[in-house]
């Protein structure tokens, strides 16, 4: 798909991190990108350094999101491309040792659902509901009409010690991708997932030096974190290359995660 001036993008999670990094790719590619986040300050001035629309969703609402959905197709038209970078998770092992009890305790089930819905449930809702505005419009060439990208993690494959809720939901986000991708080849929609590894976000930022300069020193090649334009970089190749389908795509300098 070419992306050009008047192709409308949405970017989920735009308003910092890798979302903003994706939504800086699509913009400087000529694409009129949608940011959807909680963040408003943020979001609005991404949105205004970009020339892009910020709309104000939380993707644990479906309200929310169509409302979201409903505004940037009124200001920019039918997107063409969707990349989902928004979550919401929780921590914890399944269980952990309770020093004033003496005793384990359990990770709940409450805690569990909440994370699922924040990672794998909030990644059908966008990806559903942008697949059925895609669906209505005029195909491209080779009869695409949209492209979809859901953010994994590594994790998906190498969870970590107290990545219970995270890990296996990212799995299933992994899980969507070529189920949904086949429920929409007929459509022209494709859908693929990127799995991105250690990367140098503001969350990740905020740890320590010395944790920082180890996590830099267990990436194999290159030996540092993932730089957050090449995270954008790989989701603008997936909606430009019209081959890229049913893909669940590591970005993670060669590193499989130990245990801890």
């Amino acid at each position: 798909m070419q992306i050009s001036k008047d192709t409308p993008v949405i970017v989920t999670g735009g308003a910092s991190g890798l979302g903003r990094a994706t939504a800086e790719a699509f913009a400087a590619a000529g694409a009129l990108v949608a940011i959807f986040d909680i963040n408003d300050e943020a979001g609005n001035a991404v949105a205004e350094a970009i020339g892009g629309l910020f709309c104000h969703v939380n993707i644990l609402d479906e309200d929310s999101v169509v409302a979201g959905f409903e505004k940037a197709r009124a200001a920019h038209g039918q997107e063409r491309v969707c990349v989902h970078c928004a979550m919401a998770s929780k921590g914890g092992k399944t269980l952990a040792f309770d020093k004033q009890t003496g005793g384990y305790k359990r990770l709940s089930t409450e805690d569990y659902e909440w994370g699922v819905k924040g990672v794998l449930v909030a990644s059908y809702r966008i990806a559903s509901h942008a697949a059925l505005g895609m669906a209505e419009l005029e195909p491209l060439e080779d009869g695409e009409r949209g492209a979809i990208t859901l953010t994994a993690s590594v994790a998906a494959q190498d969870a970590q010690i107290g990545q219970i809720v995270y890990g296996s939901a990212k799995a299933g986000v992994n899980g969507l991708v070529l189920p949904m991708a086949r429920d929409l080849m007929n459509i022209g929609i494709r859908v693929n997932s990127i799995m991105p590894g250690i990367f140098a976000t503001p969350l990740m930022l905020g740890a320590p030096q010395p944790v920082l300069d180890s996590l830099a020193a267990s990436v194999p090649f290159p030996k540092r974190l993932g730089k957050p334009e090449e995270f954008g970089s790989l989701a603008l190749e997936l909606a430009r290359n019209g081959y890229f389908n049913g893909q669940n795509i590591r970005l993670d300098g060669a590193i499989r995660m130990a245990p801890r």
